[in-house]
């Protein structure tokens, strides 16, 4: 089928359709100009009330135990001779839990009790590989036969197909949490999504939203999804965007995708899920000590710069209507390593922001370091990861029973957010 371009412009649905299974039908717009799009917004199509969720993912396997740091168990400086956070360093002590020096850009937010964490996170089935671990953490359904990622679950039950109600930000590719038949996103950056070669000589994206007009939904909806969604970055980038209320973001890719996550919220596209990747946390050597110039004092600080600089430029109002949280495949064990490091290991800190969270403290069933309470010399997993996501979902996003999100958790969680 001809589509009417030059030659070597010449495309078919079907060789389109090919491309998109290949990459995902975002993935395959992507990157590809955006000068003539349709500047129409593509806006949720059902309507949401609930929290916009940020889930932040710290790949690579997070050390909890040097950023929220247990120094009123001395066992944790017996195992951390060289690299535990010494006491007088810490800051927003928390009776036996203080946070690593790094985190004060966080500091007025976990006072104002907007910013939180929880100890001894972990899995049903822990493992200390990276692959295995991350893949049934996305997926979040141990001991079943599904195959889907838990962010497209919570998307499915809600019933929604705006394109922009799931959007993984900062990479082409969405995470296995957004695999299965949800409409989600992949966007690499609202300025940098456009539609190589369309012009007003070479109108690329009205070829192609005719060519896909008439197409069976399952072929034209994500092809016509992703044209809605190329006309509305393309209308945000014409708008332009000053961070609001003084807020500067780190000049990092975890800077750049949070602030274009602060854009999609203030836009009101319909964002109720929003996935970002931050790695190089696989610290088996050089963690360093707390103190500028080592990895995991400077890693810490651009981490905790970013996440000020999003909750600055959302304000006390737009935050009361966001739950961020992280997440990372396993913690590290508790003992550092002959390479001034900490291998793969077990139970692990979350983190939460958001004007709904119960902050200012550490959560969690904490058992101690004392060698006897170690799962095989790591911190045992106390409180399943799922139990803190699904109270998120249930308090703060509106969804009520979990058997379709999470099978076999209950309603219980850690307490670490308020209802709305």
């Amino acid at each position: 089928m001809d589509c009417g371009c030059p030659e070597n412009q010449r495309m078919t649905r079907r060789g389109f359709l090919g491309r998109a299974a290949a990459v995902g039908a975002a993935g395959a717009f992507a990157g590809l100009a955006g000068e003539g799009l349709s500047t129409r917004l593509a806006f949720a199509a059902t309507a949401y009330t609930g929290d916009t969720l940020v889930v932040l993912s710290l790949r690579g396997g997070f050390d909890g135990l040097s950023v929220v740091v247990p120094a009123g168990d001395p066992e944790y400086y017996r195992a951390r001779p060289t690299i535990g956070v010494p006491a007088a360093q810490l800051i927003g002590r928390d009776g036996i839990f203080g946070l690593h020096p790094a985190l004060a850009p966080l500091l007025p937010f976990w006072q104002d009790g907007t910013f939180g964490a929880v100890h001894g996170v972990g899995q049903s089935n822990p493992t200390r590989s990276h692959f295995a671990a991350l893949e049934e953490m996305e997926r979040a359904a141990p001991g079943t036969s599904l195959r889907t990622g838990w962010i497209d679950r919570v998307l499915g039950v809600r019933g929604t197909t705006g394109i922009f109600n799931g959007v993984a930000v900062g990479g082409s590719l969405a995470p296995q949490s957004m695999g299965g038949p949800s409409p989600e996103l992949a966007l690499g950056s609202i300025d940098g999504f456009e539609l190589n070669g369309n012009s007003p000589d070479s109108p690329m994206a009205a070829t192609l939203r005719r060519l896909y007009a008439d197409a069976p939904p399952m072929v034209g909806a994500p092809a016509l999804g992703t044209l809605d969604a190329l006309g509305t970055t393309t209308a945000l980038k014409e708008a332009g965007y000053t961070p609001a209320n003084g807020a500067v973001y780190p000049d990092t890719e975890l800077g750049r995708a949070l602030r274009d996550v602060a854009r999609l919220i203030k836009a009101k596209v319909g964002l109720q899920v929003a996935c970002v990747d931050f790695g190089d946390w696989d610290m088996h050597e050089g963690l360093g000590k707390a103190e500028s110039g080592s990895w995991m004092h400077d890693h810490l600080g651009e981490l905790a710069q970013a996440l000020a600089a999003f909750a600055a430029d959302l304000g006390p109002a737009g935050m009361a209507g966001v739950t961020l949280l992280t997440l990372s495949e396993f913690g590290r064990r508790v003992a550092e390593n002959g390479s001034g490091g900490v291998d793969h290991g077990h139970g692990n800190a979350m983190l939460l922001l958001g004007g709904g969270v119960a902050g200012g403290r550490v959560h969690g069933r904490w058992g101690g370091l004392a060698p006897g309470n170690l799962d095989d010399g790591d911190l045992p997993g106390t409180t399943d990861y799922r139990a803190v996501i699904g109270e998120v979902l249930q308090r703060r996003c509106g969804v009520g029973s979990l058997a379709g999100v999470f099978p076999g958790v209950g309603a219980a969680g850690p307490g670490v957010v308020r209802a709305r």
